[in-house]
């Protein structure tokens, strides 16, 4: 079994380092992390740097937040690509900017590392069951040596294109997300307003051609008024600017997931950041004037 370094143990990471783990694979963390210590307590080895813990690992994963925090850590005197050793794999599955997931590629390239893009869907509980879908940008070689791993961690991984790839696949992801989340906010806005049973409405929908996995989750959350995250409004924000950053880097006007952009700002200035996405209901409700 491979040495697979793992950086980034927070609330999606460390499960999926969990079950790499599990799997019997030897594991690699660092020792700052908060999770280091229930990894360590099942058999993770420790380092100080992520420079250091690169040496020793035959594939290195990262899961981060977002662009700064992987260039950081690449890119640091102490990171990633001051200790990697040509032949190993790296393997960034966090939410990045396509542009820098290529430069990462490319500086990866002149180590004689091959490196991923692999960006992920499915939240937190998909990450804890394994379940996630891993959509992928670079070499066909480098996804074959990473495909076990990917089996441990998702229910399926998909190898998109190039470098960069993958990250513009979720970008897409989470703009079909963000804007059908709006739809269903909407919705069920007018439909309460107007004195619709919610729940009978859903039912209605979900049988014909609007049904749809997150007409059928988040619809369900606002009828129940659940609106703990699953997925956090701000991390959606963060995701639709990257979206929306790809689409001047393209020049493609994105209109719609500009809409929901400004949406999720107003949602954030309400203070509803560290809601659910569905939340942006209770945006709707509000500017529609519902108790």
């Amino acid at each position: 079994m491979k040495k697979v370094g793992f950086i980034g143990l927070g609330i999606m990471g460390k499960p999926m380092a969990i079950n790499l783990l599990n799997a019997g694979y030897e594991l690699l963390v660092l020792e700052s992390s908060k999770a280091a210590g229930a990894l360590t307590a099942k058999g993770a080895k420790a380092y100080s740097t992520s420079k250091e813990l690169s040496a020793n690992a035959d594939i290195v994963i990262t899961m981060l937040p977002d662009s700064p925090e992987v260039s950081e850590v690449v890119f640091g005197p102490d990171g990633v690509l001051a200790g990697i050793r040509s032949g190993t794999v790296f393997v960034d599955m966090s939410t990045i900017a396509p542009s820098t997931a290529r430069e990462v590629a490319t500086a990866m390239k002149e180590k004689g590392v091959e490196a991923l893009d692999a960006p992920v869907s499915g939240g937190q509980v998909g990450a804890e069951s394994g379940n996630l879908s891993i959509m992928v940008g670079g070499t066909e070689q480098a996804f074959e040596v990473a495909k076990p791993l990917f089996e441990v961690m998702g229910k399926s991984a998909v190898l998109i294109g190039d470098a960069g790839a993958g990250q513009l696949t979720k970008a897409c992801n989470q703009m079909i997300v963000g804007i059908t989340i709006q739809a269903v906010a909407e919705s069920f806005s007018l439909a309460k307003k107007a004195g619709v049973n919610l729940e009978k409405m859903r039912e209605a929908l979900l049988g014909g051609f609007a049904q749809s996995r997150i007409l059928d989750l988040h619809g369900q959350r606002i009828i129940d008024r659940n609106f703990e995250p699953g997925f956090k409004i701000k991390l959606h924000r963060k995701d639709m600017n990257i979206a929306l950053m790809a689409g001047k880097e393209f020049n493609v006007p994105l209109y719609g997931s500009g809409l929901v952009a400004s949406q999720m700002d107003a949602a954030l200035a309400l203070g509803f950041d560290e809601k659910d996405h569905s939340a942006l209901a209770l945006l709707m409700e509000k500017l529609s004037g519902i108790e």
